[in-house]
């Protein structure tokens, strides 16, 4: 055989040997493509491993500091100290936690192999400067009087105050306190990546309406069953009502209880009703011309019939209340009160011992001027416009004109900044941390604050928040917390209508639905879904 030919031949197989191999991995690929397709990536979010939620509150910042709440609901971010179903401050974070017997330095030991989102361990470093930060921003740890915040260990950091403060461990459950990494942080203490130790890490982000998250492999407690979680801010009740219906949102937070009958018959769905520490009252300018009486402030209370507003506009038989607290909170709950209330006889002969008189008109009038009142509220809650309706009308059965104007949430502190404010309707909510003593501090103590009492000044109750921030004897808080309670109750500062209900529907697909009463946590880790 000539060489040529012997070349000619070497070639021929070499070439019939790559097109074997060109078309055996075109196969190989063409299957590989084919079955990617019909088998979708475990990290793509997809109906079949995404719990899809829905509720009325806007995600503007990424910052702890000013919307935490909806980070630590999704389980991004954590807290030293966590709360438990029935108001108990947990381990968290810490594993443990004691105070000194001046009750100025507080200890916590920290829990070990924590890991943050971007794969760094926490220690104490990471916390001190976590909470250093948290205290030079606008966050409830301000009102601790913290003086310094050390690592005593990698395991152990301390927090030194200025003078005792018993509600600490509860100021240390609030959102604005979490723990991040420290490369979540740029030079001014201003977070810049979300780098939290929960059970699940930020996927995207679409502020301010849309947030998704993924499960977090190397979370240190209970492993996520769900890949991925979205929560999406619907500002409209009909727009919740109708992502219920329909079965697109899995979990929809914050119900119009008015549109709760949409739901009676869906057979993709089931309702889910709970009370939580949220009272929705009345906020009172007790230095306004009108307000300035506590007859007159008593009498505003009298003239509304709750059980009818629990009933008929919140859905929610029982819910009145003349008191701040829930009955959940007994340590601030009086037994025994009247809770309804209404009398519209007696409220009458106070409004008269103030001077009201009824005019021509049939409208209450004093020195010639009509008793007229401006209530101001906002549209984030759609039950707060119906209720203010309903006392809209109530109250004129008195003699008084009430004028209504829906504006944003924003507007109250501000006009009680200002001192324009006259009367708002709101819904206070006392579980954002363990131990509502801050709240009560900051909203009913020397002259009130943004979103509760509003010049109102009371030495019983600014001496027994006093006294209780201090103590630590049991029985001596359950007694101030009850004066505290009592001054409340029969001086009016505010005017309470009802203790709230949360109402979520929830697709029948998700096993294993639980509601937080404090509103810190969605449980979503706990979930599964078919």
């Amino acid at each position: 055989m000539s060489e040529i030919h012997y070349a000619s031949l070497v070639r021929k197989k070499r070439i019939r040997r790559n097109l074997i191999s060109v078309f055996l991995i075109s196969s190989v690929l063409f299957i590989f493509f084919v079955w990617k397709e019909k088998t979708p990536k475990t990290n793509t979010p997809n109906k079949s491993n995404t719990l899809s939620m829905s509720g009325p509150w806007e995600i503007s910042s990424l910052d702890p500091s000013k919307q935490g709440y909806i980070l630590t609901r999704m389980q991004v971010i954590e807290t030293l100290l966590h709360v438990d179903k029935k108001g108990h401050i947990t381990a968290g974070l810490a594993t443990h936690w004691t105070n000194s017997e001046d009750a100025l330095n507080w200890h916590f030991i920290l829990r070990q192999d924590v890991s943050f989102h971007d794969g760094t361990k926490m220690n104490a470093a990471s916390v001190v400067q976590s909470l250093s930060h948290a205290l030079n921003k606008h966050g409830v740890l301000k009102k601790a009087g913290v003086t310094q915040i050390t690592a005593l260990n990698p395991h152990e950091i301390k927090i030194e105050l200025e003078k005792p403060y018993a509600a600490l461990p509860s100021l240390l459950t609030h959102y604005s306190n979490v723990i991040l990494s420290p490369a979540a942080y740029d030079a001014k203490g201003d977070v810049k990546k979300l780098l939290g130790t929960g059970a699940y890490q930020i996927e995207s982000v679409s502020l301010p309406h849309k947030i998704q998250v993924e499960k977090f492999d190397d979370y240190w407690g209970e492993k996520p069953k769900i890949a991925f979680a979205t929560y999406l801010t619907g500002h409209r009740a009909e727009s919740r009502i109708l992502q219920a219906q329909s079965g697109d949102t899995d979990i929809v937070f914050s119900l119009d209880p008015a549109m709760l009958s949409q739901l009676e018959n869906n057979p993709l769905v089931s309702v889910h009703s709970h009370k939580i520490p949220r009272t929705l009252y009345i906020k009172v300018n007790a230095a306004h011309r009108s307000l300035n009486e506590t007859k007159v402030r008593k009498a505003l209370s009298l003239g509304l019939q709750r059980d009818i507003i629990a009933s008929h506009v919140l859905k929610t038989e029982g819910a009145q209340t003349a008191q701040i607290m829930p009955t959940s909170m007994s340590q601030w709950f009086i037994q025994g009160l009247d809770n309804n209330q209404y009398d519209a006889k007696e409220a009458q002969k106070l409004l008269k011992d103030a001077g009201w008189t009824r005019g021509k008109s049939g409208l209450l009038e004093r020195n010639g001027e009509p008793f007229t009142l401006t209530l101001i509220t906002y549209a984030d809650r759609p039950e707060l416009t119906s209720v203010a309706t309903a006392i809209q009308a109530q109250w004129a059965k008195l003699g008084i004109t009430l004028n209504v104007n829906v504006t944003n949430s924003s507007s109250i502190p501000a006009a009680h900044q200002d001192n324009s404010l006259e009367l708002a309707l709101i819904a206070r909510h006392f579980g954002l941390s363990a131990d509502p003593l801050s709240i009560i501090r900051s909203d009913f103590t020397h002259g009130g604050g943004d979103w509760g009492a509003m010049n109102w000044h009371n030495t019983k109750v600014d001496n027994a928040v006093s006294a209780l921030m201090q103590s630590k004897d049991t029985s001596d808080s359950f007694q101030l917390a009850q004066e505290v309670a009592k001054e409340i109750y029969q001086d009016v500062p505010v005017i309470p209508i009802a203790t709230y209900s949360q109402h979520i529907s929830v697709n029948k697909r998700v096993k294993h639905f639980a509601f937080d009463p404090f509103e810190r946590d969605y449980f979503i880790k706990q979930m599964e879904i078919k």
